[in-house]
């Protein structure tokens, strides 16, 4: 498809690319609303990635095509003139990422990005962070930046954060950047490093599928922020650096200190902490089936304790699970999104069948489910 990619490219900005470069999508498996509290997550990353196919400019322009977002235009900006806030809706993240490298100190001009893929965008699947990981990887290699998947992670974060106004953690982007095939990435978010701990399902006669619900989810709206300042909130009225610094026994004497709505977000966050720890020891003991307890234990406190799940996406939960899968939740910021579901093999058309019958006898639109294979990070394909 590469070369497709190229010839569009040549149509649209009537030059040659110099490359193409993809990023994927992620699902985590475990750790929800836990990066911003610098705590522990367990991402993997989709073989779904997002494409940019780009050349240099040295005349300051940045022209942006997408085609999936806006087939039809080509947004034109100037590199001198970024600025947060300056640019919105799709273009705000690859505009962000190269005002971000600026800002670092990097001397980057423009370019012409031909973006393209098959994340599908507000799935809870990261089509943000598969977006401004290819743009960023794109700009260092062209520009002989040496920049690691680390760097180029923080600098897609603070394109998100600072520039799109979207207050993320760096999960999402450290998972795109970051995975390799057949693995998950147990990700410590204060400090910024990781371990892949081996994950290949059909090894042990099992399949991680998603379900794509179909509710659109828009973590600018104010929802996912008003959560992370609650935590802020919390962690001062506690008096601890960030809420990873509680453990479970500490949250008898938080709920006493706290307001109710907090006393909440903190439980979830704490439990949440532990239950990735629980996921990573599962799959380093081979026991990858208790995972699915873990999966279910985080939906029940995403649903009743961070208040972040929605009837779709717990009507999806329910059916797999009685359907047979070992354990089911939301994915995601929430408010929307998708939902993963562990399954035996033997199970997966059952599963996937009942979630499409309990939606259609809800009177809901068709739900997406597809099977995911771990896979690798952010590369130069072309």
């Amino acid at each position: 498809m590469s070369h497709l990619r190229q010839r569009r490219f040549r149509e649209l900005f009537a030059a040659e690319p110099e490359g193409v470069w993809a990023a994927p999508g992620r699902v985590n498996l475990i750790g929800e609303h836990t990066d911003y509290n610098d705590g522990f997550c367990l991402p993997v990353a989709l073989p779904h990635t997002t494409r940019v196919t780009a050349r240099r400019r040295d005349d300051g322009r940045l022209r942006l095509h997408s085609e999936q977002r806006e087939p039809g235009r080509i947004t034109d900006l100037t590199v001198a003139e970024l600025t947060p806030g300056s640019v919105t809706a799709w273009a705000a993240y690859p505009a962000g990422v190269v005002w971000a490298l600026r800002e670092a100190g990097h001397r980057v001009g423009g370019a012409d990005l031909h973006i393209d893929g098959t994340v599908p965008p507000g799935a809870g699947l990261s089509s943000s962070a598969a977006l401004e990981c290819a743009v960023a990887l794109a700009y260092a290699d062209l520009h002989g930046l040496g920049l690691d998947g680390a760097a180029l992670a923080a600098l897609a974060q603070r394109a998100e954060s600072a520039f799109a106004g979207v207050p993320c953690g760096i999960m999402d982007q450290l998972a795109s950047a970051c995975c390799t095939a057949g693995s998950a990435l147990f990700l410590d978010c204060r400090h910024r490093s990781w371990e892949r701990v081996p994950f290949v399902p059909r090894a042990h006669g099992l399949a991680l599928l998603v379900v794509d619900t179909g509710v659109g989810h828009d973590l600018g709206d104010g929802s996912y922020a008003a959560r992370r300042a609650g935590c802020e909130r919390a962690a001062a009225l506690l008096g601890v650096p960030a809420l990873r610094d509680l453990a479970p026994g500490d949250l008898p004497g938080a709920s006493v200190r706290l307001p109710g709505e907090l006393a909440a977000l903190v439980r979830h966050v704490v439990t949440e902490n532990a239950r990735v720890e629980a996921g990573v020891a599962a799959l380093r003991s081979g026991r990858i089936t208790e995972l699915g307890r873990v999966l279910t234990a985080g939906h029940a406190s995403l649903r009743d304790d961070y208040r972040v799940s929605c009837p779709q996406s717990d009507l999806a939960v329910d059916s797999a699970l009685a359907a047979g899968a070992v354990g089911a939740r939301m994915t995601g910021g929430g408010f929307g999104g998708s939902v993963i579901a562990l399954a035996p093999q033997e199970a997966v058309a059952s599963v996937s069948g009942a979630v499409s019958a309990a939606f259609d006898a809800h009177g809901l639109p068709e739900p997406r489910v597809f099977t995911a294979e771990p896979s690798a990070g952010a590369r130069r394909v072309a």
